[in-house]
């Protein structure tokens, strides 16, 4: 867990904002009890999380991927290669659509812009370190053109099925009710 204080916050912030304006459809679904926080999330989300990315080609048809993911900082890393479709989408198009589903137990829904990460930019050394760290060698060295990314949500919502439970199961102590 990396987040800050302020990160956390943050990302509360915008989780509480993102519920109310969802659909009734929605909302009947992921209600007060079924509804993850913030707190949550930083726990449960540690490690690599398989994402599926959507992206939008030129003529506006929806494209979806598997990608790895890594939740840093209140939201979603990814990468892929310069030469892959999704990131020619990105480039142009950098609206996203990106879900963690695992099982039917938890998952996390989130729509933003994606962000290309530079070498420049802050958070960049701690953010290739994490994944250098995770895979044991730096993703810059998978191939000529890998992109890294960062997601920059407008939305998000959190979902278990059972929240306490599966804190409870996955080792997850002291977050609050």
């Amino acid at each position: 867990m990396l987040e800050t204080a302020d990160e956390v916050a943050t990302l509360q912030r915008l989780l509480d904002e993102s519920l109310p304006r969802s659909t009734g459809h929605l909302r009947s679904i992921i209600n007060d009890e079924r509804s993850l926080r913030a707190s949550d999330l930083v726990a449960l989300l540690t490690g690599m999380k398989v994402l599926a990315v959507a992206t939008v080609t030129a003529r506006g048809e929806p494209r979806i991927s598997a990608l790895d993911g890594h939740f840093l900082h209140g939201t979603w890393t990814f990468s892929t290669s310069g030469t892959a479709a999704k990131a020619r989408h990105l480039a142009a198009r950098p609206a996203v659509s990106v879900a963690h589903v695992d099982g039917e137990e938890l998952a996390v829904f989130s729509h933003g812009q994606a962000e290309q990460l530079h070498e420049s930019d802050a958070g960049w050394a701690e953010t290739l370190g994490h994944w250098t760290e995770h895979y044991g060698s730096s993703p810059l060295s998978w191939g000529e053109e890998v992109r890294l990314y960062r997601l920059r949500p407008h939305w998000m919502v959190g979902y278990a099925f059972e929240r306490e439970a599966l804190l409870a199961r996955r080792g997850i102590t002291g977050q609050q009710a």
